[in-house]
């Protein structure tokens, strides 16, 4: 009963929701709930999901809703599922493309500049 996922890089929530059979607000929720389900965001912050997340989505969906799993039951076996995994060389994260490592780039600068504004660092005492 698995959908048919079309050959793309990246979908974007509404197109994920639809492939799944949920909401967005759903997707959503289970980003903030499951560490393996994390899409990218364009510079617009809007989610771009990735075929590995699609699947991910559809193995939560099938373990709550189809077998039904609660949400601490479905993160414990997908946790155990990952460690599995890791080691096998077919588990690599696809290389991002050069646009979405320069809007992670740009977040990673930003958030080092609001953590060194927080410290109350100047740039003469960081510099000695």
């Amino acid at each position: 009963m698995d959908p048919q996922i079309p050959d793309k890089l990246y979908f974007k929530i509404g197109e994920v929701a639809d492939l799944i059979g949920v909401k967005p607000h759903v997707l959503r929720y289970w980003e903030s709930e499951f560490e393996g389900l994390q899409p990218v965001k364009s510079r617009s912050r809007q989610r771009l999901y990735r075929r590995q997340d699609i699947e991910t989505a559809l193995q939560i969906k099938d373990l709550l809703h189809g077998r039904g799993f609660t949400i601490a039951g479905a993160q414990k076996l997908l946790r155990s599922r990952g460690k599995a995994t890791q080691a096998s060389p077919e588990a690599s994260t696809p290389i991002p493309i050069e646009n979405d490592l320069l809007t992670l780039l740009a977040s990673i600068r930003e958030d080092l500049v609001r953590l060194k504004d927080s410290l109350g660092t100047d740039d003469d005492s960081a510099s000695r």
